[in-house]
């Protein structure tokens, strides 16, 4: 059984030297930031003969099987030729949505919260979330934005905000509320165009005002709703790292001893982490992308996991102990396992006592071993994603079509399909202040915007829904002239 540790350790040390772009490739491209539609619904997937999917109320009716219809172990092939057959057998649900979330039929990866719209990983108890990525613990009334975390509520068209209240066009903003246009605050109030101030209130471009003078300013300000977008483009990019020592990378929070780090709360000793992190702290991290709640330590090549310690190369899971394995719930030694839920000592879903798995995966670790793959993520053939839909190409768009498909990924050539009303309009972005209005300091939009199709300078079409609609008239902001989509990717550029 000891002889485990020493493959874990081998990976380890395959993880710990992995270059930057070489870790943004094979693991964020596991992130997608697209909905699809399939004939049964709605879809993290495209279509294609990668994956199999379901609807997720029928996949959960499936899961009994799984096990049932487990493989057994083919030594004369590679684990990862063995998982390519396990995988048709198995498929997945359409999207990682919980079966229980309420109005979030269009979002993915929404687990335990509610009232979600074409947002990606919003969990814990959070609520009226749209076009948003990754929103987690207790996160309310958020639209537009990038990683809201802990508390955080009313946020607007804002990355990497935790634990803070009303905060808008704003980027790093910890333990802050009523913050317009700035970047790089901890501990701040009622701040305007301001950069890099802690502990601070009623400042402007990072000149201190009494609060009479500062209210004056903030209403002149805020008339001014054209030049929204552009304010919001000028706010700096570059993260501070907050109450962090010895990290390198952008806006690590309460972390310590961690190089390329990105979006990273409550952090240890890590190496290569994108948005990593939970109130309650993670420890032990390498080549990992999208990790969040408690109990979290001994992470390597791992995306998209909810409470889980000691898990490698694996992807979507909650649990302990699993080797490369993808959408499990609650299981515990797992090796090349496809959407098992509460169940330990499987292989390729087969069911083992615990000395014949422990037995059988020393084997299939030496053999991975000895043919120089062990530590290595699944390969890219198997990747079921566009790779230009995913926060891979969002985070770094150098990536180019002839060198992913080289490598083995999927990339998307034709744009997305949208619906567009038989009866609806369709209005161009440079006619949308023709439906806005400032009347004696009272915002208002004309109704029929939700009526229309907006079309971008891309040709990219949108609309505005109104659940936005009341959020824009009650916090006096213009209507978005970008699309969903490029919203989120301006949230990620760093």
């Amino acid at each position: 059984m000891s002889n485990i540790k020493h493959w874990e350790e081998k990976i380890k040390q395959r993880r710990l030297h992995t270059p930057f772009r070489e870790f943004i490739r094979d693991f964020a491209s596991k992130v997608p930031i697209m909905l699809y539609r399939h004939p049964q619904g709605v879809s993290r997937y495209p279509v294609s003969d990668r994956i199999i999917t379901f609807p997720t109320d029928e996949f959960e009716l499936m899961k009994d099987d799984f096990v049932k219809n487990g493989l057994e172990y083919d030594f004369w092939k590679s684990l990862f030729d063995n998982y390519a057959a396990l995988l048709p057998t198995v498929g997945a649900p359409l999207t990682m949505k919980d079966p229980k979330a309420e109005n979030a039929d269009y979002s993915e990866a929404t687990r335990f919260s509610n009232n979600v719209y074409l947002s990606f990983i919003v969990i814990e108890d959070c609520e009226d979330i749209l076009y948003t990525f990754y929103a987690q613990q207790k996160v309310k009334n958020t639209l537009n934005s990038v990683m809201v975390w802990d508390n955080s509520e009313v946020v607007y068209y804002s990355t990497a905000i935790i634990h803070s209240y009303e905060v808008f066009y704003s980027r790093y903003i910890v333990d802050s509320s009523r913050i317009w246009f700035s970047s790089n605050l901890m501990g701040c109030r009622d701040c305007i165009f301001c950069n890099d101030l802690q502990n601070q209130q009623y400042y402007i471009k990072n000149i201190p005002y009494t609060k009479e003078e500062y209210k004056k300013k903030k209403q002149e300000i805020l008339a001014k709703k054209s030049f929204f977008q552009g304010y919001y483009e000028q706010v700096n990019t570059e993260a501070n790292n907050f109450a962090s020592e010895g990290v390198q990378g952008n806006f690590c929070v309460y972390s310590e001893n961690v190089t390329n780090g990105y979006f990273c709360y409550r952090v240890r000793n890590a190496h290569n982490a994108y948005f990593v992190g939970d109130k309650n702290g993670r420890n032990r991290i390498l080549d990992t992308v999208c990790s969040d709640q408690s109990s979290p330590w001994d992470i390597y090549g791992c995306t998209n996991l909810g409470t889980s310690e000691n898990c490698y190369l694996s992807e979507a899971f909650i649990g302990r102990s699993l080797y490369y394995c993808f959408n499990l719930i609650n299981c515990n030694f797992c090796l090349g396992c496809i959407g098992l839920e509460n169940k330990s000592y499987c292989i390729l879903n087969k069911q083992y006592t615990k000395e014949e798995w422990y037995f059988l995966a020393n084997r299939i670790f030496e053999q991975m071993d000895v043919h120089g793959i062990l530590g290595d993520p699944l390969p890219a053939t198997l990747n079921p994603y566009y790779f230009n839909d995913t926060l891979a190409y969002l985070v770094d768009n150098s990536f180019t079509k002839e060198e992913v498909s080289k490598a083995g990924f999927m990339w998307r050539d034709t744009a997305i399909s949208v619906d567009i009303p038989a009866n609806g309009s369709i209005i161009s972005i440079k006619d949308l202040d023709t439906y806005e209005k400032d009347t004696n300091g009272v915002w208002k939009i004309n109704p029929e915007i939700l009526q229309k199709v907006v079309v971008d300078e891309d040709g990219n079409y949108y609309k505005v829904i109104p659940q936005e609609l009341e959020f824009l008239e009650k916090y006096g902001l213009p209507l978005p002239t970008k699309h969903w989509l490029d919203r989120i990717r301006d949230g990620l550029r760093i």
